[in-house]
């Protein structure tokens, strides 16, 4: 559906702050943990990512629809994100493989959207005084009411989404060669990663995020897999003695964003809430082990701090160059690695889809 006449739309901050700009996608009110993403391309796979469930997502670079949307680039089923916050939006798109405009897209899926706001002072606020919720409306205009319910949103912290995210049932995914069966929990698992493992020869049977081990112990796994999702890892607790028995049993373990916290938890490692999360295509990561470095795609609000990691635990093999943040970790008690970061990319750079190799490397061992 063409904006042919955009109506008005406000952003409020849940401390006060508003910007005036114009609708797009759907007319509606909505709202959620303001971030933002630093990616120059890949909006799709980044609005369709189920990590930002209950997320409104603010892009900094600041033409966005210029190349329309494809099926082929969705992480998910239909976006994921609660709204969407951009500099300059483009309902007009040029790109020979596209089959529709952002805007329809949008507006197909429910999605409501501002643009006109100025992103870059919104991101240097977000970065001074840390993350905070936020609504879009086009509905409201009242300032008062709007960063009324900006501060009534519920709070990131504490909130368990990945039931929103998962499937409903377990679901097997099969490949040409076969080598490997993984089982795959689904906190919000994104395409890109299942399409990682099935062209390493993996045969998947992805489970719903409260599967329990017993349920997936019984299709006998050569090894297991623990999903990217929403939420903050410490309010899922239904799955705590899954994974606590998924790290005893023996078989290679591996786990990315979500489950990398999840897999923590289960060993006492704490997790925290993080000032500002980090959400791009462009996190320098070190490895610890080659001492090389990766240029990296993250997307995740909460985190582990170094000097949390007991040794008898685990060995930090991952850090952020930017925070010194933990990135990865290979643990001591179980045939298990995980890290926080995003090797799969889409959007971003390559450089650590060996971990994948790796993986399968471990279950080739373990048979």
């Amino acid at each position: 559906m063409t904006n042919s006449s955009p109506q008005t739309a406000w952003l409020a901050l849940s401390d006060g702050t508003i910007q005036q700009g114009k609708l797009i996608g759907r007319p509606g009110t909505t709202g959620g943990e303001l971030c933002f993403n630093t990616s120059m391309t890949g909006y799709q796979e980044i609005f369709t990512d189920p990590s930002y469930v209950g997320q409104l997502m603010m892009m900094t670079y600041p033409h966005i629809g210029n190349y329309g949307v494809h099926p082929d680039y969705d992480e998910a089923r239909k976006p994921m994100v609660s709204g969407i916050i951009v500099r300059a939006f483009s309902e007009e798109y040029s790109n020979h493989q596209a089959d529709g405009s952002l805007q329809d897209y949008l507006y197909h899926h429910g999605i409501t959207g501002i643009t006109g706001v100025d992103t870059r002072s919104l991101v240097r606020h977000i970065r001074d005084k840390g993350v905070m919720n936020a609504v879009i409306s086009s509905e409201i205009s009242d300032k008062k009411e709007l960063v009324a319910k900006a501060k009534q949103w519920a709070s990131m912290e504490g909130l368990e989404l990945a039931t929103k995210a998962t499937r409903s049932e377990a679901q097997t995914m099969a490949s040409e060669e076969n080598l490997y069966k993984v089982a795959v929990i689904d906190y919000g698992v994104k395409q890109s990663i299942l399409k990682n493992l099935i062209q390493r020869g993996c045969t998947l049977r992805v489970f719903p995020a409260k599967a329990t081990f017993d349920e997936i112990s019984e299709w006998n796994p050569d090894g297991f897999f623990l999903s990217n999702g929403p939420g903050d890892p410490r309010a899922i607790t239904y799955t705590t003695e899954t994974v606590g028995r998924i790290m005893d049993d023996g078989r290679p373990v591996f786990g990315i964003c979500l489950g990398h916290q999840l897999m923590a938890l289960s060993q006492g490692i704490p997790v925290e809430k993080m000032f500002v999360g980090h959400r791009g295509a462009n996190q320098p990561v070190k490895n610890m082990i080659t001492g090389l470095v990766e240029i990296t795609t993250q997307n995740h609000g909460f985190g582990i701090a170094e000097d949390s990691v007991k040794t008898d635990k685990a060995d930090i093999s991952h850090i952020n160059l930017n925070d010194n943040t933990v990135e990865g970790l290979r643990f001591k008690k179980a045939n298990a690695f995980s890290v926080q970061y995003h090797p799969e990319a889409c959007p971003g750079p390559q450089d650590s889809r060996y971990l994948f190799d790796e993986f399968t490397e471990r279950m080739k061992t373990a048979k």
